[in-house]
């Protein structure tokens, strides 16, 4: 078990280098860079052209621009590694890694809300669907499976929105109400906060949740008609007990293996939807640091959302590794 771990540990590691690497070489993908957008506004803006030339010159060399690539990502990379500094934003003229600690977390708070969201609906539709197999239950989850799995989430969004602040009086866009912008933190900032996040959480959470019950339902159905279920009962196990005991744990499986692209998907999904619902998380960064081309901050979000597809994998292989004893990981890798 220890060796496994280590294993996918410099495994996940080696896999975060190439990600770092891609990372920089996408945001390097399209022509010109953040000093080419910025000058070429201001010739939209009727600017002397003479100066252009030298202001495009002098940007370069101030943000170390007219350096080669692979220089700028060692450095880059390098600066990550040993001092926590994913270099300076353009469009901000700020470091990267302040900007992040004032949005990420705030990201990260939405997409742990939507876990918890997933699961805590989830687990108890899929067993609920599969005991109740093709009964009008099991049908009307499966039909609302399939619209949570099909309707985009930023049509979701804006149909919540809109029926949030008709019919429900929810305030809607932002983390906090006018009145508790900067009030103290208090148990009813944290009730405004908690109303606020409410929609982006449910919008992430439809998708997945729906994704989450057909896995669930289909493993659960696998592991109800085998012959140790007909033991258990015929034993006098009560029902719930044998569902809870037997066949919930080996259906797991296959939900724990889905957090390796479940934490990504949600953390990634926040993007679009703190857009939408006006969140000041790394979504609305992320975006205006594209139009900038303001490579640096793009680089470090993008590595960032890769890392949490790698991160999530690994975690979820070690909860199988911990959860079912029947895999033996130490053969199949040798």
């Amino acid at each position: 078990m220890a060796a496994y771990v280590i294993r996918r540990v410099l495994t996940a590691f080696l896999l975060a280098v190439l990600v770092s690497i891609l990372s920089f070489l996408v945001m390097e993908a399209p022509p010109g860079d953040f000093a080419t957008t910025y000058v070429s506004r201001l010739v939209m803006q009727d600017a002397n052209p003479e100066r252009t030339d030298a202001l495009l010159t002098l940007i370069r060399n101030r943000y170390g621009l007219d350096k080669p690539i692979f220089i700028r990502y060692f450095k880059w990379i390098g600066n990550i590694l040993t001092k926590g500094d994913f270099g300076l934003s353009f469009s901000w003229n700020k470091p990267v890694s302040s900007l992040l600690r004032e949005r990420l977390p705030i990201t990260l708070l939405i997409g742990v809300g939507t876990l918890v969201f997933l699961y805590v609906a989830a687990v108890p539709i899929g067993i609920f669907t599969a005991v109740r197999q093709n009964r009008f239950s099991d049908y009307f989850f499966t039909f609302a499976s399939f619209v949570g799995i099909s309707i985009p989430s930023f049509l979701l969004a804006l149909v919540l929105i809109v029926i949030a602040f008709l019919y429900l009086d929810f305030p809607i866009g932002g983390l906090f109400s006018p009145e508790f912008q900067d009030a103290p933190f208090s148990f009813a900032k944290l009730i405004d906060l908690v109303k606020h996040l409410l929609v982006p959480i449910i919008v992430l959470g439809v998708s997945s949740t729906a994704a989450t019950v057909r896995v669930l339902r289909a493993a659960m159905l696998d592991e109800l008609g085998k012959d140790y279920m007909r033991v258990a009962r015929a034993k006098g196990l009560s029902e719930i007990r044998i569902i809870m005991k037997y066949p919930l744990r080996l259906a797991l499986n296959p939900v724990i293996a889905a957090a390796g692209w479940q934490l990504p998907y949600i953390i990634s999904g926040t993007v679009i939807v703190s857009l939408v619902a006006n969140i000041p998380d790394v979504g609305p960064l992320l975006y205006r640091a594209l139009l900038s081309q303001d490579m640096y901050l793009a680089g470090a979000i993008v590595f960032l959302l890769s890392t949490l597809t790698i991160f999530g994998t690994l975690l979820s292989d070690i909860l199988l590794a911990v959860s079912d004893p029947r895999i033996s990981y130490e053969s199949a890798t040798e």
